[in-house]
């Protein structure tokens, strides 16, 4: 699944204080947090569809820390925490008549053993974002393109009956540009990939 209930905040450091502890030399380099890349106050959540044990969210705050994506509300001490890998589309949507939000789509059997075999079956969770201040979109936005950067999708399992490398793109979300999404560095590659156009860089 990938929305994951949570009471606490995950143990970060901030990029002075990683900066700092890496030019300590530390014992252990896996000893060092992960670093807070973007905290935003006075933020909503909403999912489709609602997450059955919670279906609504309060404000709260979100922290785009390396190693999740974190939402914890004010009232209640309860929040969300998603691994990036599970977060296969992410775009700035300001779509007429809505609020200004960070749109994502997640892979809501990310973690799972077993997964059907055709993406048709591929249960899919959809995710917004809206802070308060729509001026954060744009930080908010980098910065979950930073974090999904270190977390690469993994490699495909070697196929015994073809050796050859192949790219399958029925696997890939491609927007043309409409319903005003803006596309994240990484999905306009894949766009210009899938549409066998020569990238250029943005």
């Amino acid at each position: 699944m990938a929305v994951v209930l949570t009471s606490t905040i995950p143990i970060f450091c901030t990029p002075e204080e990683h900066r700092n502890l890496v030019t300590s030399t530390p014992q252990n380099l896996a000893d060092i947090p992960p670093v807070l890349r973007h905290k935003q106050d006075d933020v909503l959540v909403v999912f489709d569809p609602p997450v059955s044990t919670h279906p609504e969210w309060s404000v709260g705050t979100l922290y785009v820390i390396d190693s999740y994506l974190v939402f914890m509300q004010n009232q209640g001490d309860e929040g969300v925490q998603i691994q990036y890998p599970a977060i296969t589309l992410h775009a700035i949507s300001r779509t007429e008549g809505e609020r200004p939000a960070v749109y994502c789509q997640l892979d809501d059997a990310f973690g799972e053993t077993t997964r059907m075999e055709t993406d048709d079956d591929d249960p899919i969770r959809e995710l917004k974002i809206i802070p308060n201040d729509a001026t954060a979109l744009n930080n908010i936005f980098e910065a979950l393109s930073l974090c999904a950067s270190l977390h690469p999708d993994a490699a495909l399992p070697d196929d015994d009956e073809d050796d050859e490398a192949f790219i399958d793109t029925g696997n890939f979300d491609v927007f043309d540009g409409t319903e005003e999404e803006e596309l994240s560095a990484v999905g306009r590659v894949r766009s210009d990939f899938i549409n066998n156009n020569r990238y250029q860089p943005y």
